[in-house]
């Protein structure tokens, strides 16, 4: 195929690079880039739950499409110094000391850089390590083999960008298609609620600033510091106020025609109106939610299991 001829011969084959490798790197770089957002999106749109927010991040998918033609070749050219010209180095590098197709060091030399900064990102964020790495690592692929085809066709920069180009429509289309094709056979799992009985909601659950919510096996509940819907009649629009009282709950499968199951809040006073709380998380870790104001850009609370005492 040439890769070591192309390793050998080439100037730049040690702790450098052309700025032919920084066009093609960026280049191809920032086309793979509408892919991967694709892929990601679907991804946590279909195994995450949206806690009902509107769109699930499809206005800001938007946006970025139509502003992509400025982003794509700044980010491609961050993803080209931060990932792929360093594994075109280690790849050349290695393709000189070891033995081997050339192309196989250009396949596995992503590895690197994705664990240089795979691994401070997965401690610093608590993002899951091997995910992290190889989700890095798939970034740096395509544009390191992109380089050496590049420099073997001796393409010309404008050469390099339209064919980027094209490929990032190619690329785009097959993210699509297998993302639906993983979604329809359920190699992607679609995410949804537990459902829990009333036993199981009965308990303690809490949330931030102080928020806390116990209901009773009887059906009385105790209100701490609680979001709740707003009286109708006020005149302050407010996307929720804080309660604090008893009252009662019950389970609640209606949930004003969301098909989420959840729990209906009744206190007792004046403070707030009834809200519906719907459930959320896993079995083993369940959640209750609501989320006040607009679908869109509304203030969303969550409540958690407290610990058995």
């Amino acid at each position: 195929m040439g890769w070591e001829k192309t390793c050998a011969t080439q100037p730049s084959a040690g702790l450098t690079w052309a700025p032919d490798d920084l066009s093609a790197a960026a280049a191809l770089g920032g086309a793979q880039l509408p892919a991967a957002g694709l892929l990601w999106w679907i991804y946590e749109t279909t195994t995450q739950d949206s806690y009902g927010a509107g769109l699930g991040g499809a206005l800001g998918a938007l946006c970025f499409l139509l502003f992509a033609p400025l982003l794509l070749p700044i980010l491609g050219m961050l993803s080209a110094f931060v990932l792929t010209l360093p594994s075109v180095v280690l790849a050349r590098l290695a393709g000189r000391h070891f033995p081997g197709p050339g192309w196989i060091w250009h396949v596995t030399a992503p590895v690197g850089p994705a664990l240089l900064w795979g691994v401070p990102a997965g401690v610093l964020f608590g993002w899951p390590l091997g995910a992290t790495v190889a989700a890095l690592a798939a970034l740096g692929l395509l544009p390191t083999l992109w380089v050496g085809l590049v420099r073997r066709r001796a393409w010309r920069p404008a050469g390099v960008w339209w064919r980027a180009a094209i490929g990032s429509v190619v690329l785009f289309v097959l993210a699509f298609g297998g993302a639906a094709l993983a979604t329809e056979t359920g190699l992607i799992q679609e995410y949804e609620p537990p459902k829990l009985t009333p036993a199981q909601l009965a308990g303690v659950w809490r949330g931030e600033s102080g928020a806390e919510l116990r209901l009773r096996p009887d059906g009385s509940a105790e209100a701490v510091k609680l979001p709740t819907q707003p009286s109708f009649d006020d005149d302050h629009f407010q996307d929720y106020v804080r309660c604090q009282g008893s009252g009662t709950w019950e389970p609640d499968d209606d949930s004003d025609n969301t098909d989420r199951d959840g729990v209906l809040l009744k206190l007792d006073g004046d403070c707030g109106e009834d809200t519906h709380w719907s459930i959320s998380g896993s079995e083993d870790a369940p959640e209750l939610f609501v989320l006040f104001g607009d679908p869109d850009g509304g203030t969303l609370w969550k409540l958690e299991r407290a610990a058995a005492s």
